[in-house]
């Protein structure tokens, strides 16, 4: 069986998160420098391979301060530690066209093993005959296993921000 690598699309892909603000609603970022190849046995994605890394630094939540703050050394600390990395270690067929991917995530400088839930939504051709795939991504993590422990206590009781992150992904690989 032949070994077919792909490479991720950064034009059609997206890297997003949500974490609990206040205790009843959601703050969403994501971030906009990222890179990612998979390897696969052909056109066959039970056994393939999936590395993952995205720069810290390009975090975006839509405010300029709030993406400073999470920036420091209080949550990221981008300047120490630039690079997020996930590296699969195994890929699990599911049912058809959904996996369990499990792999190492390192962030902030600590590496924990984390499962996802993929969701492959096929391979199309596009109009210049590049052969794509898609896969849209969810898994939760918990930052404070990752150092990330800033937090506020609120006047009223509870703390600022949540400590379970919800990961959103949707990624497009270019079949080399």
């Amino acid at each position: 069986m032949a070994t077919t690598k792909w490479v991720l699309d950064p034009t059609h892909s997206e890297v997003g998160f949500k974490v609990k603000h206040l205790m009843f609603t959601n703050v969403s970022g994501q971030f906009t420098k990222f890179e990612a190849t998979a390897t696969s046995d052909d056109e066959n994605f039970d056994n393939a391979t999936f590395d993952f890394s995205a720069d810290v630094d390009s975090i975006n939540t839509n405010n300029a301060d709030r993406d400073g703050h999470l920036k420091s050394g209080d949550f990221f600390d981008a300047e120490k530690f630039p690079k997020l990395t996930f590296k699969s270690t195994t890929v699990a067929k599911a049912e058809e066209g959904e996996y369990v991917v499990t792999g190492d995530l390192t962030l902030h400088g600590e590496t924990k093993p984390v499962t996802l839930a993929v969701e492959f939504g096929g391979i199309q051709k596009d109009p210049w005959g590049n052969i794509k795939a898609g896969f849209s991504v969810t898994g939760k993590i918990n930052r404070k296993d990752f150092g990330l422990s800033w937090n506020a206590a609120l006047e009223t009781g509870g703390v600022m921000l949540g400590e379970e992150v919800k990961l959103a992904l949707e990624l497009q690989f270019v079949k080399q």
